[in-house]
């Protein structure tokens, strides 16, 4: 019996430690490389792998290539606004697309959201384009543009 237990605990450990959280999930992805570049830029790599829940509208690279090289480069260099950008597109707990509705969030940055839900999700204007990539702290929807806090 004690043998039964033992394996059943290692067998739980293991499952636990392939869980990745947000940020694994995304570098995992490997469409996420200036997210990632971002998160580390602004120090919010250990934020978005501390507990959560967080649900988090992540920019492909193609979202962050949308923004012209010399104001991505800027905004890469201003800790503060990029920490603004970045704490924008989360939102405090754990969001599944059967679970969105059309209106305003609150995001981790202070501001708000406006999610639409007419023909496809949109999150302001950007296109929500991939839904419910879990994380061991959360979820990622994918989205297609940068949103910006006003």
């Amino acid at each position: 019996m004690k043998k039964l237990i033992t394996a059943v605990a290692l067998a739980g450990l293991t499952l636990a430690a392939q869980a990745k959280d947000i940020v694994d999930t995304a570098v995992a992805a490997g469409s996420f490389k200036t997210l990632a570049t971002a998160l580390q830029a602004a120090g919010l790599v250990d934020t978005l792998k501390g507990k959560g829940p967080f649900t988090v509208f992540a920019p492909t690279d193609e979202a962050f290539a949308k923004i012209p090289k010399a104001d991505l480069d800027a905004l890469l260099k201003d800790k503060a606004k990029l920490t603004a950008v970045l704490t924008y597109h989360v939102v405090p707990g754990t969001v599944m697309a059967k679970d969105v509705k059309a209106g305003k969030v609150k995001t981790v940055q202070g501001g708000e959201l406006t999610v639409a839900t007419t023909g496809g999700v949109t999150v302001n204007n950007a296109k929500v384009v991939k839904t419910d990539i879990t994380a061991s702290n959360g979820v990622i929807h994918v989205i297609d543009t940068v949103v910006m806090p006003k």
